[in-house]
């Protein structure tokens, strides 16, 4: 379902304002049960938190966000949207509005991130466009971040089978300016660019890991060619853990130090990519599955804590999202008080798991599993092996 244009408005005055990041937002829709309702409840929970002074995004501020966002030829997609990519949806930290130039069907491409040195050598800059160039034949979309060096070679390779550039900053603040024409061919040729942070924003330190994790929750892997043991390519990498996603390190020679992160990543584990079928080989049946961009991070991989990028507000009276909980879009709550109503809306004839019925309804899962049993026993139900459901046509 997709939000009415005051929805929207709510959505993006609630993320705009002091303190709320994803984490907040997330639990805020789930409580109040919409961007509304949070938006009333805000002042008097921030006072009740120690926050008396905190600031809550008017509506001006929203209207003229949205009507610059309009006249650069970016629009507002939510989480729970049909346009809203299901990979980065599965992520804890998913943005709740992305601002996206260009085709928005891009992103719901099975898709591969790429980064890397941005003062990459002659030999990484070469092999990074020649498996972009081949990922790109084999049907993948490549996601990058517009930096200078691995990155904009990746980009560019891929301006005619599909690419996404995430920006750490506003839409209409490209970093670095020089690759202002790459972004313009981008969106130009049918590729998509991303941004969560607010029109005219400039990028600061933290806000490049959180353009990071955006990366690695669009891609079913990730892709590392050349990086330093400090590199902000390694912090994708470990999103990428975080987010359940394959890591793939491109190695190098222990002589170079911008080779010594990727090779310490195969040495822990990540997978060593010398072609593009040591890629697609891992890939193919993880998209067949559809697994893994799904369901978020296994519980087996590291937990990377993510909450210094956002000065989170501190609400203990609520109690927080379950990880991977999608705040409910276009006020699916108010529209459905019984939740087998409800989730008819939700379901078809093609089977969905149980785990996505709850992210993308905002229902509690026992409810969600209630309703269910309802249907079933209504002869409205199939279920199908790994926890999936479809509804019958004709019933």
């Amino acid at each position: 379902m997709n939000l009415t244009d005051e929805q929207r408005l709510d959505w993006l005055r609630l993320i705009r304002s002091e303190s709320v990041g994803p984490r907040t937002f997330r639990t805020l829709i789930n409580r109040y049960g919409g961007a509304a309702a949070a938006l009333e409840a805000l002042p008097d929970l921030a006072r009740r938190s120690g926050r008396p002074a905190l600031k809550v995004a008017d509506r001006a501020e929203a209207e003229k966000e949205m009507a610059a966002a309009a006249r650069l030829g970016a629009r507002f997609i939510a989480m729970g949207e049909p346009e809203y990519p299901k990979a980065l949806q599965a992520i804890d930290t998913a943005p709740p509005l992305i601002a996206v130039r260009g085709s928005a069907e891009v992103l719901l491409k099975p898709s591969v991130g790429m980064v890397g040195s941005r003062n990459a050598s002659a030999s990484g800059l070469a092999f990074a466009e020649r498996l972009s160039r081949q990922l790109g034949e084999a049907g993948y979309v490549v996601v990058s971040g517009l930096a200078r060096g691995i990155d904009t070679r990746a980009h560019r390779a891929t301006l005619d089978t599909g690419t996404v550039a995430v920006l750490a900053g506003g839409q209409d603040l490209v970093y670095p300016s020089e690759n202002e024409p790459l972004l313009q061919a981008i969106v130009e040729r049918g590729g998509a660019v991303v941004s969560e942070m607010p029109m005219g924003w400039e990028p600061r330190g933290r806000d490049f890991p959180r353009r990071n994790r955006i990366i690695s929750g669009l891609s079913y892997g990730v892709v590392i060619v050349e990086a330093a043991r400090r590199s902000g390519s390694l912090i994708t990498a470990r999103f990428a853990l975080e987010h359940g996603r394959e890591v793939f390190a491109v190695p190098g020679s222990p002589l170079d130090p911008r080779a010594e992160g990727t090779n310490d990543l195969i040495r822990e584990g990540a997978t060593l990519c010398a072609s593009v079928e040591h890629v697609t080989s891992v890939l193919e049946p993880l998209i067949a599955s559809g697994s893994r961009t799904e369901t978020g991070a296994e519980e087996t991989h590291q937990h990377l804590d993510t909450q210094e990028l956002w000065d989170e507000l501190d609400l203990p009276e609520i109690p927080r999202a379950p990880t991977g909980s999608v705040p409910p879009a276009a006020g699916w709550h108010d529209g459905h008080a019984d939740p087998a109503t409800g989730l008819i809306e939700l379901l078809g004839p093609s089977p969905i798991s149980v785990d996505d019925l709850v992210r993308q309804s905002g229902w509690p899962i026992r409810a969600v599993q209630t309703a269910l049993l309802e249907l079933e026993m209504a002869g409205r139900l199939e279920r199908h092996g790994g926890n999936a459901v479809s509804l019958i046509p004709g019933r």
